[in-house]
């Protein structure tokens, strides 16, 4: 139903009796958005966390030359915010944009602790949850050190294989830190090699 996927996530790591998923369903809340609809800008306190149940949704950085960075897409199964942010309670220093209409579920800082109060072992799947989002970000900066423009396009095709249809040229050139020109190249190569 509704909630299967986000519980699917939740039991890669986790079991939960019928009471604690009782507790965790009665704390988060269903929002459903459509396409380009920020639910977070920049300057904006973070409040949620979100877990991405359908569609599609962008976390980028605006520089002061009002230039985007495409710091993660988050696809169905993937949890998404600003992180510092959020656990800080400080403004947020990114946008998260809904690139497809989308439907998410949120939870916010308050109730997370009431969550980890009622539910202790939810320390330890949002645990591994940082664990592996702080080495994912490791392999991509490494990955952005070490790979050529074209190797991090085709592991990006491979991370997001539906992704790469749903949004710009600009956002995913952004995503691979190099230009859009750049990005159509290498698309024309490939295409050459592939004919």
């Amino acid at each position: 139903m509704i909630h299967d996927l986000i519980f699917k996530n939740i039991s890669k790591h986790i079991d939960l009796d019928e009471k604690e998923v009782n507790v965790f369903t009665g704390l988060i809340t269903k929002k459903n958005v459509s396409k380009k609809t920020l639910i977070l800008r920049e300057g904006q306190v973070c409040k949620y966390i979100n877990f991405v149940n359908s569609g599609a949704l962008r976390a980028y950085h605006v520089d002061k030359e009002g230039k985007e960075a495409t710091i993660m897409f988050a696809v169905a199964d993937w949890w998404v915010t600003d992180m510092f942010c959020f656990l800080n309670e400080k403004p947020a220093m990114m946008y998260i944009e809904a690139i497809e209409d989308s439907c998410i579920f949120q939870l916010s800082k308050e109730r997370l602790e009431k969550l980890y109060s009622n539910v202790p072992k939810f320390e330890r799947f949002f645990r591994i949850l940082m664990q592996n989002a702080y080495t994912r970000e490791q392999l991509r900066v490494i990955e952005n050190l070490s790979l050529s423009a074209e190797d991090r396009y085709d592991s990006f095709l491979n991370k997001y294989p539906h992704i790469a249809n749903a949004v710009t040229q600009k956002q995913i050139a952004s995503y691979l830190g190099i230009t859009p020109e750049f990005l159509s190249a290498i698309r024309k190569n490939k295409s050459k090699r592939t004919s």
